[in-house]
């Protein structure tokens, strides 16, 4: 089916054969003609009569641009034409009048355009900063599509403390999950390092690896502080908490007891797994390993990790417990936060043979294994439809 959007009179148009076209959430009838506009642009969509919209929600940077990962939409784009829909890209300032104003991709064309479309049939959240999440604009969106009974999915980032509380309180999670606190004050976060003697730093709000540290309680009392970039001994906790309180507690740090890790081949390694949601189930659609190299604070890839094919370490035990991880997961935090219709787990081994969980991720960034995003894309795509009603 043949799609157009006119340009200059800002209106979809369609010349397929179908009686009573309709595009969006509320079914908006598409004029039929003959011809395409001289000034236009068309989709070729894979056949039905009621087309489906798929929002993709975004920011802007402060020079008011529109941002997000740009990859990911146009990919998503491909796929969900083939389902028989368009998505189009907007931000929460692009919602006027029962209409969102915002972008579409041609990938004929390669290129982006301005477009007003109706409201959609679902929204996927994919606000990349934190703070946005955190304002008037998101919040009143988030409300407009929940009053007008439309999917919206992933809710929010997760913050890392919040999510230990979540997981700490489910007796399945408890097992997984190394003991955590939220750094507040001198006195408690010495309680807890003089407790476990090794700790890990982690932002509460942070991501990719960034800003974590390893603080080591050394038996003469002095305090041993490694991050990625830089490394430091202090004398005492006292002159530790000197030099690091003001960080620590103006980023919102959290400290987690250090785990004592499994190794491959002399090193640590992680389970990366991405999950979606289908059919009233939780799904894996890839399971990566991710090894640390130079160093053992973090396997990230941009830090120096590196991947490992999962059929090198993998046995029925690991499908199992990931199988297991991802269903319990999805449903917990749904219960929890909202719908998850996607998100991502890093997992481990303990030196003992015990798993543990590290972290969930509620906007999975990129997977460096391309079977693994190929994968991705179709995922999300059979979900759109199904949470719009058409698969």
């Amino acid at each position: 089916m043949k799609i157009i959007y006119d340009l200059e009179q800002k209106e979809w148009l369609t010349t397929s054969s179908i009686d009573s076209v309709t595009f969006g959430k509320r079914k908006q009838p598409i004029k039929n003609i003959g011809f395409s506009p001289s000034k236009s642009i068309t989709f070729h969509i894979e056949g039905k009569k009621d087309i489906t919209l798929i929002g993709i929600l975004t920011g802007r940077k402060k020079d008011n641009k529109v941002t997000g990962n740009g990859r990911l939409f146009k990919e998503l784009q491909k796929e969900i034409m083939k389902s028989g829909g368009l998505s189009v890209v907007f931000t929460p300032q692009n919602i006027k009048d029962d209409v969102i104003e915002g972008f579409l991709y041609q990938p004929e064309r390669d290129k982006w355009y301005p477009v007003i479309c109706p409201l959609p049939h679902v929204i996927y959240n994919r606000v990349p900063f934190r703070r946005l999440e955190k304002s008037k604009a998101f919040k009143d969106v988030h409300q407009f599509f929940k009053n007008n009974d439309i999917p919206f999915f992933n809710t929010c980032f997760l913050d890392k403390y919040e999510l230990y509380q979540i997981l700490s309180r489910d007796p399945y999670f408890q097992e997984l999950i190394p003991e955590t606190m939220l750094i507040n004050g001198k006195a408690s976060f010495q309680e807890f390092l003089y407790k476990h003697r090794k700790l890990y730093l982690k932002p509460a709000l942070g991501s990719k690896g960034k800003g974590i540290y390893c603080v080591h309680l050394n038996l003469d009392q002095t305090i041993s502080m490694n991050g990625l970039e830089n490394s430091s001994v202090h004398e005492s906790f006292h002159h530790f908490w000197m030099k690091w309180s003001q960080i620590l507690l103006k980023k919102s740090y959290i400290a987690q007891k250090e785990i004592k890790p499994i190794l491959y081949k002399g090193k640590r390694f992680d389970f990366r797994i991405l999950v979606h949601y289908c059919k009233n189930r939780y799904t894996i659609t890839g399971i990566g390993i991710r090894q640390s190299e130079e160093q053992d604070i973090t396997t990230h890839i941009p830090n120096g990790g590196k991947m490992i094919p999962y059929e090198h370490l993998q046995t029925t035990e690991h499908d199992q417990f990931i199988t297991n991880l991802a269903k319990k997961a999805g449903k917990l935090l749904s219960k929890q936060l909202g719908f998850f219709g996607e998100f991502s787990i890093d997992a481990g081994l303990t030196e003992t043979g015990k798993y543990v969980i590290y972290e969930i991720n509620s906007k999975p960034m990129q997977f460096d294994e391309q079977e693994i995003e190929k994968k991705r894309f179709p995922a999300l795509a059979n979900l759109f439809m199904e949470l719009a009603g058409y698969n």
